[in-house]
This record gives structure tokens, sequence and C-alpha cells, in this order.
């Protein structure tokens, strides 16, 4: 499974999926950029109860399963939240499911609900909604399929009321284990397992889910980027939290040019298509803290140091980022657990 932006790239993966299986249809479906959102329900043929709607982290594009996702959400407005609680509803009854489902939602920039898919069993997120809202959904589930009803177990309301605490599943990889995977997070999963984290601050149940997961969060150090020419704009800002926390920034030519030209300093290292082992060196000796590299899957020299470099990283156990909407709550955690420092006021 592939996103393409363009007809070179699609005649590329269609040439791929060939090569592959002759035999097999290729299913093409219409890109929406968006928020992604996600809840388990469970429908007895006449009511639905919905406990919770999970939001994820990073946008459409990246498997469910390798998202990080937030209960209650924490972005989306009161007017989406009831749009995809009537289509949960609706979807559920109309297919005539008795049982647990679960449906995957996309929430445009104009707040506008799209159903990615619905799936009429029990996901890998019933364990975490279950916990995180006290509901225990394979028990009630189970109990719907052995024809006890909703109101027989004294549930009468489609959503109850939110937890007033936040829950995060953080994915867990094993990509250290797996020799020749690549790192980049896609439509495809790669997660193998998950951790939880909760508390009143959503910062520090982010802090304890990505710690959990097996993150090293480490607050100072150096970065190494590698950002592709799409999302240099949406990273800057990004960058300069991290400088603004007094990390060290490392980069390729064209996003070092990029950061000098916004004032932000920046040691260029060759590329690795060029023949340096500069990149590798320093994260093999430790000298690097976190790995940014977003792909341009156009460029074919980027898209091979990319795989290198990504998965030197995975070799040394540095955290990789290849989502910049993982950054950001990776820097929101940062800059909670990381003491200012000013000068006394005379």
């Amino acid at each position: 499974m592939q996103i393409v932006s363009n007809k070179r790239a699609l005649e590329k993966y269609l040439k791929t999926a060939v090569e592959v299986n002759k035999k097999q249809p290729v299913l093409v479906d219409k890109y929406i950029t968006g928020k992604e959102l996600e809840v388990d329900a469970v429908c007895d043929g006449k009511d639905v109860f919905v406990p919770g709607i999970m939001e994820h982290v990073e946008k459409t594009g990246i498997h469910s399963g390798d998202s990080i996702s937030i209960y209650p959400t924490f972005s989306v407005s009161e007017k989406a939240k009831q749009t995809i609680l009537d289509y949960t509803v609706k979807l559920g009854l109309g297919i005539g499911i008795v049982g647990l489902y679960n449906i995957q939602f996309i929430v445009d920039k104009n707040e506008d609900v799209y159903v990615i898919e619905v799936n009429p069993r029990s996901s890998r997120t019933v364990p975490f909604i279950s916990k995180s809202t006290g509901y225990s959904l394979a028990d009630i589930g189970t109990l719907v399929m052995l024809g006890k009803s909703l109101k027989e177990q004294g549930i009468t309301e489609v959503y109850p009321k939110e937890k007033d605490k936040w829950y995060v599943k953080a994915p867990a990889f094993s990509f250290s284990k797996l020799n020749g995977l690549d790192a980049c997070l896609s439509p495809e999963m790669k997660s193998t397992g998950e951790a939880i984290g909760y508390d009143k601050k959503l910062t520090r149940a982010l802090y304890k889910a990505l710690q959990s997961s097996g993150m090293h969060l480490a607050n100072y150090g150096t970065i190494f980027l590698t950002i592709a020419d799409k999302d240099k704009e949406e990273a800057l800002p990004l960058i300069r939290r991290f400088y603004n926390l007094g990390f060290n920034i490392e980069a390729t030519k064209g996003t070092a040019k990029f950061l000098k030209e916004h004032d932000i300093r920046t040691r260029v290292k060759k590329k690795i298509s060029e023949g340096s082992e500069e990149i590798l060196d320093s994260m093999r000796k430790g000298y690097v803290n976190y790995v940014i590299n977003t792909r341009n899957i156009d460029s074919i020299d980027q898209e091979t140091d990319g795989a290198t470099i990504r998965r030197c990283a995975v070799e040394n156990n540095i955290p990789i980022f290849t989502a910049l909407d993982t950054v950001r709550v990776l820097l929101d955690v940062l800059e909670e657990i990381t003491l200012g420092i000013s000068t006394i006021d005379e």
C-alpha cells in the first residue's frame, strides 16, 4: 500500500504491484489529508454503544496501528464528534452487526467527516479503549453475541461522559530484530506492540506512553535532520523549538541551507550518496540523540540515503521520526520536562 502524488509515482507503484501478483486487482482510493479518528463500538441489532472516540496524533496516511492514539479527543470540534457518533450508529444498524466493530474516520480542515473503513470485528484498540473508559468491550460484545442486549446489560446511552484524564496509546516497534525492514511509517502496519500512559495532563501521559514503548527521551544533545522539500516549511517551527531547547542541529546540505537562511545554526553533513560515511559514523559513535527524516519518494538518491539512515538509526537504538506530527508531540513532552534557564531580575 502506498500514497502516490503524481503519474510517475503511480506508474512505478503499479509496475511493482504487477511484479508481485499479476492476477490480483489494484484498488485505488482518493487520499484525503486530515485528522484520523477511530471508534470501537458494540451493536446489538437495535442499539449501539460507543465507549469513547480516539484521535490519532499522526495525520491520515500512517497505519492506525502505528499511530499514537489519544482518548479523549484533543483537537476536533463537538460537531465533528457528533457526526462520528451519528455515522457509527447508522453503519452498525445498517450493516446489521451484532457484536463488536471498529470504524476509522477522517476529519478534514473543514470539519467534514469521511469514513475510511468499517471492520465488523474486534480490533487492536479494544484493550486500550476498555482500560481508558472502564467499559470491558470484550465482555459486553460477547454477551451481545450470546443474545443479551445492551439495555439488558444496563447500557442505555450511546456515548457516556468522557473521562477527565488523558489516555495515550503509543506503538512499539521491533525494527532492530527484523533485518532489512524500513523504519519509515506508511499505510502498512509495522508496529509489534503498544504501551499505555495516562495522567491528568496530556504531556505527562504522552511522556509515560513514549517511555513505556521503549523510546529514550533525551532533553538535550544533537538531532540529525534530512527533510524533504515539501515538508521544510512545516518542519521549520519544530526545528526552531529544538534549537531553543539547546539542541545541536545537524543536517544534509539542502536542509542545512534552508535552516541557516532562517537563522538556525546548523552543522552540514555530507550525503551518503556522495560517498561520505560521516552521517553513519556520527550515529554509530552515539553523537546523535534523534533522527528526523521525511521522505520524497520521487527522489531516488534521497530515498536510498534515507533508507540507509533509518536503518542505521534503528541498529544504534536512536529514536527516528518520519512523521512531523509525532515530532510535534515529542517537543511538547521535552518542553514539559526541560528546566528553563533565565537571569535573576535585578
